[in-house]
């Protein structure tokens, strides 16, 4: 089945080049567009896409809410914002309300449509480079809320090691040479990880281990 996607963005013809390039793939079916938030979530509840592409900046309703709306609703679709600007205050904003990663819109159509299959089967598109800075940035905003680490105890050794390296951006492929496993190994024990204490995501999985204490601002 291929993975269906709405796109979402204010302008007619980045939501038209959108389309373009994904209706190149055979894996990829455009199932639907909208021009602000409120659209969106009306879209997503009508016709539940497998990855909603969201634009943050747009009037009515924005991403954000937008996001929020989608995820709430639990209807499986997942958010994937797409920005202007790396790291703003409104990427920020979606992805505490849910979505599972961001882009810049000067994105390579490769890397797009490489996001897309990741995002759809679970995983989460924020660069390894960027998850320093968006841990900072997080902390700096909301300092880090105190979270028993008693949470932890269903992962084994292995997994907390894991969870370290995902806390400190590594990609599945350096987290496999770092502990000296296969990536396929690797790719496991990140899901196990997202299983045992309830994560969505990467995203997630590193606020976690920074409020549970497993690793540290500035470590």
């Amino acid at each position: 089945m291929p993975i269906t996607i709405l796109v979402v963005d204010d302008q007619e013809l980045m939501r038209i080049g959108l389309k373009m390039v994904l209706g190149a793939h055979s894996d990829i079916d455009v199932i639907g567009e909208a021009a602000d938030g409120a659209a969106a979530v009306a879209e997503a509840a009508a016709l539940r896409p497998d990855v909603v592409l969201m634009d943050v900046r747009m009037p009515v309703v924005d991403g954000v809410a937008a996001t929020t709306q989608i995820v709430q609703a639990g209807h499986g679709s997942r958010v994937l914002v797409m920005t202007t600007f790396d790291l703003d205050d409104h990427v920020l904003q979606a992805l505490r309300a849910g979505a599972s990663g961001f882009l810049l819109k000067d994105t390579p159509p490769e890397d797009l449509v490489s996001a897309i299959r990741s995002v759809a089967v679970g995983d989460a598109v924020v660069s390894p480079k960027v998850t320093k800075r968006l841990v900072d940035r997080l902390i700096a905003e909301d300092p880090v809320r105190p979270l028993d680490p008693r949470v932890l105890d269903p992962l084994t050794t292995r997994e907390r090691e894991v969870l370290e390296q995902i806390a400190a951006g590594r990609s599945n492929a350096e987290i496999a040479q770092h502990l000296y496993l296969s990536e396929a190994t690797v790719k496991t024990h990140v899901g196990r990880v997202l299983t045992k204490l309830g994560l969505r995501d990467r995203v997630q999985a590193v606020v976690m281990a920074y409020e549970t204490g497993l690793v540290r601002p500035g470590r």
